[in-house]
């Protein structure tokens, strides 16, 4: 599975110039999760990730090439959960390893997309956050009380990661969490925007899109990612 190692290599590239702090996945080291969405009102936030209208962006990349991943991590660009004061810029990123999942198997993609679903799936104490899939946001309201007893970026993302590990078809998983105010979010909403233009690809080649590539809309997504013409005509077949 190739169609996102692009957007991974650009990913990287573009955060090449951040130190981040790294945490080695321990599942211990989770923070408390509460099992379903819990509510956190705006008196009782000590501020929101993206809020005020400032940058807030989230995607998902999916390959088989364990270079690309390593082991299981968080990794955080700027300053944790309890160094922030004000609503401030944010983006979250989950790069994960899978099984080879069969690149002519309609299953295949029903996986990835699972993967993707995880995000409304993960629900840490005092961490709210909204998803709003049009234009890759994900924006967060962190409780004070959650801040009090410790939140960090480390137990947040150990959550996450101890949720897609549920998943058989998941083998290592990167969750980036990034809080610089330098960093390029524009340049990152690209790559989420990428990202979904080859998921939404997928699920048009599943459906069985036309053989004639001149009249299709996807065209440019074809062209530019890596085995995605392979996939199409390969189906076609």
């Amino acid at each position: 599975m190739k169609l996102y190692d692009a957007v991974i290599r650009s990913t990287r590239e573009q955060m090449s110039p951040y130190k981040p702090k790294v945490w080695t996945y321990a599942e211990q080291g989770a923070w408390p999760d509460a099992g379903v969405s819990e509510l956190v009102l705006q008196r009782d936030a000590a501020y929101e990730l993206g809020g005020s209208g400032l940058p807030a962006v989230n995607y998902t990349c999916v390959t088989t090439d364990g270079g690309l991943i390593g082991e299981n991590q968080v990794a955080l660009y700027g300053p944790d959960l309890r160094e922030i004061k004000k609503d401030t810029p944010y983006a979250r990123i989950a790069l994960i390893r899978t099984t080879q999942l069969g690149e002519e198997d309609e299953a295949a993609y029903k996986a990835i997309r699972d993967m993707e679903f995880v995000k409304y799936h993960v629900f840490p104490k005092g961490y709210m956050f909204r998803i709003s899939s049009g234009d890759f946001r994900e924006q967060v309201r962190v409780s004070r009380i959650a801040l009090k007893k410790g939140i960090s970026f480390r137990g947040v993302g150990f959550d996450f990661i101890r949720r897609y590990l549920q998943n058989p078809n998941v083998l290592q998983v990167q969750l980036i969490f990034i809080t610089a105010a330098e960093a390029p979010y524009q340049t990152l909403r690209e790559n989420a925007k990428k990202s979904s233009d080859i998921t939404r690809t997928l699920t048009h080649i599943l459906d069985g899109l036309p053989a004639d590539c001149g009249s299709c809309s996807l065209k440019p997504v074809c062209d530019q990612v890596e085995g995605m013409r392979e996939l199409h005509f390969g189906r076609n077949k």
